[in-house]
């Protein structure tokens, strides 16, 4: 028979281990479902993304625009 150990027993690194198992045990059809909506938002945004891949910000400037604004 299985052990059965409380949650709170449970080290951080064991919990996020436990997280990660049960996140790939999902199927992902039924935890996150794709409308058709959605599917052709992700394939416009992904056409556009390669028409211009120098586009955007650089994330080091992300990143560091984002540390001035923490306090």
């Amino acid at each position: 028979m299985a052990r059965t150990i409380p949650i709170d027993d449970l080290t951080a690194e064991e919990r996020i281990d436990l997280i990660g198992k049960l996140w790939d045990s999902l199927d992902p059809a039924v935890a996150a479902p794709i409308t058709p909506a959605l599917a052709a938002e992700l394939d416009r945004r992904e056409a556009e993304a390669d028409a211009a891949p120098d586009a955007g910000d650089a994330w080091s400037e992300i990143r560091d625009d984002l540390r001035k604004k923490l306090p």
